[in-house]
């Protein structure tokens, strides 16, 4: 009975950087909302999108809407983990959702792993129309690794709250598409607690228009490279064959049949199952 009473009271707080996504937005927060046995709040900025938002967005009862200009998307998701209650923080963009019982899953881990403060997840990729394209596993990040294969989509690292109100582990809004690069970076640094789940618990969608292709991100991966030993960028060969060998010794490339259920455009209130019945971890067109 004390163990049930304790997991109802662990509270999730999610954070949604928004600008100009509206039709995504919506697909997003029905993907929260629907959470089941958890208790959470969805904290939406909003960088004062006039593609409509504004008409709809203050006036949902699933979230906490704050419509004001930031400096980007890390910023956004810095204000709202400001504003977050919640004991387990997470960021999901618009474009990103949670697979149901998500967050039960999360909450359970870290019940039952209490050192644990960085919890990194797997992620299924979509196209634009929700259609299948791989499964991407987590792995602990390794130091060599980070500058040319990420181990993780940020739609399923949680946080405990202490990384951010005790350790003080914000991101770093001087970038604006590699945030998540230098933040994990910062995490590893400090010597934070973090573990891998093979649970699956979002969606992301590559819609060929996400940060990370565009001009801006581009220039940002040139400058990290500028700060990666040289050293280390001779043996990047040697790192990505060490990478894909921890995956395939982690089981990666061995999957059964499975199926998962998102929100699309055609059906926005009411979550479609999609079969998987040959799944891959080969992401084809961002190897």
């Amino acid at each position: 009975m004390h163990a049930t009473v304790k997991n109802l009271f662990m509270k999730f707080s999610i954070v949604t950087p928004s600008f100009r996504n509206s039709k995504w937005l919506k697909l997003c927060i029905a993907s929260v909302a629907d959470q089941q046995d958890v208790e959470l709040e969805h904290i939406v900025q909003d960088s004062c999108s006039d593609d409509g938002t504004q008409d709809w967005l203050p006036h949902d009862p699933r979230v906490k809407a704050f419509i004001e200009k930031d400096q980007g998307m890390y910023d956004a998701v810095n204000r709202g983990y400001r504003r977050a209650n919640g004991d387990i923080l997470a960021y999901l963009n618009c474009d990103e959702q949670y697979l149901p019982g998500a967050l039960k899953t999360v909450r359970d881990f870290f019940e039952t792993h209490p050192h644990v403060e960085v919890l990194l997840a797997g992620s299924i990729v979509t196209d634009g129309e929700g259609k299948y394209m791989c499964h991407r596993h987590a792995l602990t990040p390794h130091p060599l690794h980070m500058r040319f294969r990420f181990p993780v989509l940020t739609s399923s690292i949680f946080i405990r709250r202490k990384v951010i109100h005790d350790r003080g582990i914000f991101f770093d809004t001087k970038w604006r598409d590699l945030g998540d690069y230098h933040w994990v970076l910062a995490l590893m640094k400090a010597g934070v607690p973090m573990a891998v789940s093979n649970a699956f618990t979002s969606v992301f969608a590559d819609t060929g228009e996400n940060m990370n292709l565009k001009p801006n991100a581009i220039r940002e991966k040139k400058e990290a490279d500028a700060m990666t030993p040289v050293w280390v960028q001779w043996l990047k060969p040697v790192w990505i064959v060490h990478h894909r060998l921890r995956r395939l010794l982690a089981g990666h490339f061995f999957m059964k049949a499975t199926s998962y259920s998102i929100y699309t455009f055609q059906s926005p209130e009411k979550r479609v199952t999609i079969d998987v019945p040959k799944p891959t971890a080969v992401w084809w067109n961002r190897l």
